[in-house]
This record gives structure tokens, C-alpha cells and sequence, in this order.
């Protein structure tokens, strides 16, 4: 059964579109990324957002499709703002094409207010939400009938087939320590994202110390790491820039309020960057590049793989 350290080194597929090029080349994104021996393709999740954008269960459908190997994760699907019965389904249709390759990723959302209010779903009590929705569709996954009786998400539904042959693994997102319970009360792993090597294994024991309290298993460490890995001379004055444009393009920020947590370099930079990440305690990646041209990026990004075998 797959486990949410199988995203090994794997990628976030390109359905944003954070230089308006007018293109989301998520499919030849996948199929690429199982060429060139990435563990696993990702995909994020927003109803609008700064740029333009695939909707995330459709994005991964059309992955689903066209690779054989590849794991798919949701890296996070937001599950309050989404009806749960029908993402069951969606979630069960794509492990029906690419059985037993899905990693089911949630997180509450919230930083973008107007799309909660265009899908007529208040953020107030996300995380109730959330843990509501995460109820329904886990039953619904396993080929059961729900009469979940709220308070906020009362639902009614038949048995969806079909299901599953095994359910999922649920990786929770998010740096709170609301969701960090979340995972290890819930989760095979866990997500975040913009973290310091100290702050990941100050997250993995407290990661620890609350699957014990549950008496459960640790759930396994995944990071998402914004990367730029340069080439020529020039390089890195090209990839700053780069990186900048993305920032702006994706979050509407300026460069400086994330940049530090950006990897920009050559290949052996980027590497030393993810292995001080692995020291830390990270288990997987999903690697976000931050450029133009992220297609370019998975093949300079297989270099940094390369470099690292040994370490995931």
C-alpha cells in the first residue's frame, strides 16, 4: 500500500500560471516528471487566486491519465470550501484510474476570503470544517453510507461506487499547532512549507510527541521547497529575477517577504539545501519551481536528484 513517503522527490505539476504565459502544461508536466524518475507529481488548490489556475481534481485527472508510475497528490485540497460528498467521489474516480498512486492532501485555506465567499462557504470555523469534511469523505471512501448529523456539514449520502481498494493516505497541511494535531490525530503525514531546517525538527518531535499522545504513528514529514536551480554564468542574477516575478505572479508579494525561503543556485546549492532539509527530518519533497519555465526546471531539477539519491 502507498504511504505518503513514496512522494520520495517529487514536484509541484504546473496548474498555475503565475507568469500569465497563458499556459498550464500540466499533463506534458507529468508525463515529464515520470520520465525523468521524480517519485511524485502534486498539484495545489484554489477557486481564484493571484494567477490564473486549473481547478486541482481535474488538474490531477489528466495526470492520472497519462502516467503509469507516478504518485498524485492534492498539496492541499482546501476541503472546507468544498462539498465533501462530491470530492469523495472525484477523490474515488481518480484512484480508479491511477489505482492506489493518490495521496489525499488537506488543509483549511482562509488567505484568499473571496473565494470562500464565491463558494457560498463562511471562513469562520474552518478547521471544524474540515475535520467535519474529513469525516464524511473518509466513510464515503471506504464504501460506506454517511448520515453525518453536523453541526456544520449535516450530510446524507448512499454508498459511492466506485471505492477504493484501499483508502488514501491523509497528509494534513499547514505549520499551526491546530494543524500539526490535526495530522498526528488523523494523518499518515504531514505538509509544510516556508520552514528553516531548525523549525522542521522543531516541528518533527512536537510531530512526535503528539502521535504518542494519540498513540498513533508519526506521521511522515513532507516539505514543500520553492526552488530555482540556475545554469551558466549568469545564472543567478537571472534567477533572482526569476524568482521575483514568481513571487509577485503567484502570492502578489514582493520577492523580499519570502525569499529566504527560496533555494536559488546552481545544482550542488539546491542540493546542499535539501540535505540539510533531510538532516532536519524531512522525508519527502515536493519541489515548486520558481520560474518561468517549470518544465525546464524538472530536467535541472533531476541533476539535483541525482545528486541526492542516497538521501530519500
Amino acid at each position: 500500500m502507498i504511504q505518503p513517503s513514496d512522494a520520495g522527490f517529487g514536484v509541484m505539476l504546473p496548474s498555475f500560471d503565475p507568469f500569465r504565459r497563458g499556459r498550464t502544461p500540466v499533463v506534458e508536466g507529468a508525463v515529464l516528471a515520470e520520465e525523468l524518475g521524480f517519485d511524485s507529481g502534486w498539484v495545489g488548490d484554489h477557486l481564484s487566486f493571484h494567477p490564473p489556475l486549473l481547478d486541482a481534481l481535474t488538474a490531477l485527472t489528466a495526470a492520472a491519465v497519462r502516467t503509469e508510475r507516478l504518485v498524485l497528490g492534492t498539496g492541499v485540497l482546501l476541503l472546507p470550501m468544498r462539498n465533501a460528498v462530491w470530492t469523495a467521489k472525484q477523490l474515488a474516480s481518480i484512484d480508479a484510474l491511477a489505482p492506489g498512486r493518490l495521496l489525499f492532501g488537506v488543509g483549511v485555506g482562509g488567505e484568499n476570503p473571496a473565494e470562500f465567499e464565491a463558494a457560498g462557504v463562511p471562513t469562520a470555523r474552518r478547521g471544524a470544517r474540515l475535520d467535519e469534511g474529513l469525516d464524511i469523505v473518509t466513510a464515503l471512501l471506504r464504501g460506506e453510507a454517511v448520515d453525518h448529523p453536523g453541526p456544520l456539514l449535516p450530510t446524507r449520502s448512499p454508498a459511492l461506487e466506485p471505492a477504493p481498494s484501499a483508502m488514501p493516505p491523509l497528509v494534513v497541511g499547514g505549520r499551526s499547532e491546530a494543524a500539526l494535531r490535526r495530522a498526528a490525530r488523523r494523518g499518515a503525514g504531514w505538509l509544510g512549507v516556508w520552514m528553516s531546517a531548525g523549525r522542521v525538527a522543531g516541528v518533527r518531535a512536537r510531530l512526535d510527541e503528539l502521535a504518542a499522545e494519540y498513540a498513533r504513528p508519526s506521521p511522515t514529514p513532507l516539505l514543500m521547497v520553492f526552488v530555482h536551480v540556475t545554469d551558466g554564468p549568469s545564472g543567478l542574477e537571472t534567477g533572482r529575477a526569476e524568482v521575483a516575478g514568481f513571487v509577485n505572479g503567484q502570492y502578489g508579494l514582493p520577492v523580499e517577504r519570502l525569499e529566504r525561503w527560496v533555494l536559488v543556485g546552481d545544482t550542488d546549492h539546491v542540493a546542499k539545501g535539501l540535505d540539510e532539509l533531510v538532516a532536519a527530518g524531512v522525508e519527502g519533497f515536493v519541489l515548486m519551481p520558481a520560474a518561468s519555465d517549470p518544465l525546464e526546471q524538472f530536467r535541472r531539477l533531476a541533476r539535483v536528484r541525482e545528486r541526492m539519491t542516497s538521501s530519500l
